[in-house]
């Protein structure tokens, strides 16, 4: 499959600048230092790249009447690897949602442990460079930071996870 490589998406190598050297500063940085390092420490994705959006978050992603109703900014879209798109599970479901999320896709465990890797890594930076300027994406990456070290202290198993391997495992 040809096309340009996504802004985000790419192998873990390259994630490393994408947190901040001294998380501790705007949150418990011993905790997020555990996640990330847990993050890493998952089976790589072996996979083709796939296109992925990679920034499906609550500012780009449109309701009406209560339901998706579209997708914009694509400025992060290309090749990438697939759990930068779950992403959006940290980012817009509440912690009870997600493991029935997780179970309709099949997500395996090391490619979700990527995906929250992948919300820290791109929460943290975003609280970085908002906190001062932009006080509703700051909140946002905050709730995010939030969420991903509650789920890395205590996970929850995907419930009634199909058979077979959805579009990310």
């Amino acid at each position: 499959m040809g096309g340009p490589a996504g802004h985000r998406g790419g192998r873990r190598r390259h994630r490393q600048r994408h947190v901040p050297p001294r998380p501790g500063r705007i949150v418990d940085g011993g905790a997020a230092v555990a996640a990330w390092e847990a993050a890493l420490r998952t089976p790589g994705w072996d996979g083709p790249r796939v296109w992925v959006h990679a920034d499906l978050q609550p500012g780009n992603l449109l309701l009406a009447e209560g339901r998706l109703g579209a997708v914009i900014d694509f400025g992060c879209l290309g090749l990438g690897e697939p759990a930068v798109d779950l992403i959006v599970a940290w980012y817009v479901l509440t912690a009870e949602a997600r493991p029935l999320f997780r179970a309709a896709l099949g997500t395996d465990e090391a490619t979700w442990a990527r995906g929250r890797g992948w919300a820290l890594s791109i929460a943290l930076m975003e609280l970085q460079h908002y906190r001062g300027t932009n006080p509703r994406m700051a909140a946002v990456a905050r709730h995010v930071v939030h969420e991903v070290l509650g789920d890395h202290l205590h996970p929850r198993p995907a419930v009634g996870v199909p058979s077979g391997r959805g579009r990310f495992g």
